[in-house]
């Protein structure tokens, strides 16, 4: 069973921090409530923090709520190898967690890089991830040609982000310059209501020759965001550094070439998405969102949040929070809880 370990310091929340040995070493984990286990995974450039929101509600209706620090990020571990963290390690991971807590199958379900993280570890792993929760990334069977080489075309003279990310150090040498002021503008600038003005230039694009954050836009902190929030975010990176983080970004080509035997298929098991109406992430993947029928034929209920940005679980809590409780509470087998309502 995973060891109990002291909590970080933040905002006071009923929950136990556990640390689960896995295969490649440990996962720092966050837990609340009992029942049908619910494994939270997160994005970039986050933790298991991202979740607050979700932990209480998702434990009052009855379910074991667990949010992890993915491999690479706050407590977990943080393997020097750029390649451990493939898609396979971070899908091995989770269902190392579930075998730590005592558990046979899970619930997962995932936001940003933790989508398809989520997604194919339903892909991978069906005989432990019974159901699959997918936010703001929809889900897009692996296809199509090598990703770096894709990403290479985009853009023109300026340079998508993640072919930016590739090259070891040069995000970091960024970032870790200033970490609290790096984290507020890229959360920021891809929220509703910060975001940079339309034709100011996408976040997405690294201006030839300069920086990712030439592209952020004044320094007011979106809604979602207090400063204790970013804070805990802030205290996190400035602890581990960035190249955990970033070295996801640094396997897409790994990931296309170990899912090869997987190319087009689709997740079977019952399925949820929820995107953001202002997220890139659903724009530019719109032809994935409607190819679901194919690609996600489990798929229960799909929802876009009118006026929402990519932080979907922070920005609009609420909404998510609903949403991903109706949908707990309609998969077969998983006993009613109570969502409190205000």
């Amino acid at each position: 069973m995973p060891q109990p370990t002291q909590p970080l310091s933040v905002p006071e929340l009923d929950v136990e921090h556990r640390l689960a040995d896995v295969p490649g070493g440990r996962i720092h984990l966050v837990e609340q409530g009992s029942g049908p286990l619910v494994l939270l995974v997160h994005g970039f450039p986050e933790s298991w923090y991202s979740w607050r929101h979700q932990l209480p509600v998702i434990a009052a209706a009855g379910f074991r709520a667990v949010a992890i620090d993915v491999r690479g990020y706050g407590r977990s571990s943080k393997p020097h190898d750029v390649e451990a963290y493939r898609m396979l390690a971070h899908v091995a991971d989770n269902a190392a967690v579930v075998r730590a807590l005592g558990e046979q199958t899970a619930i997962v379900v995932g936001h940003d890089w933790g989508s398809p993280i989520a997604a194919n570890s339903a892909l991978l792993r069906p005989d432990v991830f019974t159901a699959v929760g997918l936010l703001s990334v929809p889900y897009a069977p692996r296809g199509g040609a090598r990703p770096t080489d894709a990403f290479a075309r985009i853009g023109g003279s300026e340079e998508f982000y993640v072919s930016y990310f590739q090259e070891p150090g040069r995000a970091e040498a960024e970032i870790e310059l200033d970490v609290r002021g790096w984290l507020a503008g890229f959360y920021a600038g891809l929220s509703a209501g910060t975001m940079p003005p339309a034709g100011d230039g996408s976040l997405f694009f690294v201006p030839e020759g300069g920086k990712l954050c030439d592209r952020f836009v004044g320094d007011a902190l979106p809604s979602w965001l207090t400063e204790a929030d970013l804070d805990v975010y802030a205290g996190e990176f400035e602890r581990t550094g960035l190249t955990g983080a970033l070295n996801r970004y640094r396997n897409v080509d790994r990931d296309w070439e170990d899912l090869a035997a997987w190319d087009g298929a689709p997740i079977t098991k019952p399925a949820l998405f929820i995107g953001g109406e202002l997220d890139a992430s659903t724009t530019w993947m719109s032809d994935a969102i409607k190819a679901y029928p194919t690609t996600l034929p489990g798929l229960v209920s799909s929802h876009i949040l009118e006026g929402c940005g990519h932080w979907v679980q922070q920005e609009r809590a609420d909404d998510v929070n609903r949403l991903l409780v109706d949908w707990l509470q309609s998969l077969p087998g998983h006993v009613r809880g109570q969502y409190p309502r205000s």
